[in-house]
């Protein structure tokens, strides 16, 4: 069964805290996201950490230079998974890979921005991340793009755990969870919601029912 993520990029700790306390029962993962960590801080991890404990912690950093220095700098502060840019170079994500495996933590190697998914994936896989990100970033989104059209490509050719992310709603998990994806990774569906609790519960449930259906 896949994990449920939400991605919290407020500018503010007080918005973080307060959805991250409404949807802790319905997700696994809480992510402080790219526009949290560079508003607040690395610091907002070890926030994050210290109040939801039992929730693994994500640090979206996005990585694209001192893969080593970056990734430590993240753990230290209490996280369990982060994120290195396709984009980067080898030797950042490599470097980046190599501190998440002293550390025993997970590192997401993440596709947003790649003309070319596949391949991106392809010249990256030697470096064993423990995820790929199939990611539609926000202002592709803003124009219509969706992550899903390369999920059959994605499974038949490169065969790795992934997450996908990219303004996911209730009614695009059908479309993926026949792809069995290891995280859904959820923004604004829940962040902008009035209730996101409710929010985030309606995702873990429609990502429960659906193989009844």
């Amino acid at each position: 069964m896949a994990l449920l993520q939400v991605a919290l990029d407020f500018s503010r700790i007080d918005e973080t805290l307060r959805v991250a306390e409404a949807t802790q029962d319905y997700v696994e993962i809480i992510e402080a996201g790219t526009p949290l960590i560079k508003s607040v801080g690395i610091r907002v991890v070890e926030t994050l950490k210290k109040n939801f404990q039992i929730k693994q912690i994500f640090a979206d950093l996005k990585i694209m230079d001192a893969g080593a220095l970056e990734a430590k700098m993240a753990f230290e502060a209490g996280a369990d998974m982060i994120s290195v840019c396709v984009q980067a170079s080898v030797e950042t994500i490599a470097g980046a890979i190599e501190e998440t495996r002293k550390r025993n933590k997970k590192v997401v190697i993440d596709l947003i921005g790649s003309r070319d998914w596949l391949s991106s994936s392809k010249e990256t896989r030697h470096l064993s991340p423990d995820f790929f990100c199939i990611h539609t970033g926000l202002d592709e989104q803003m124009r219509g793009k969706k992550p899903f059209g390369v999920l059959d490509g994605f499974v038949k050719e490169i065969n790795f755990p992934y997450c996908i992310a990219g303004g996911i709603t209730p009614g695009d998990i059908p479309f993926i969870m026949p792809f069995n994806p290891s995280i859904i990774i959820v923004g604004g569906y829940i962040t902008k919601a009035e209730r996101p609790g409710e929010a985030a519960k309606t995702i873990r449930e429609v990502m429960g029912s659906w193989r009844h259906v």
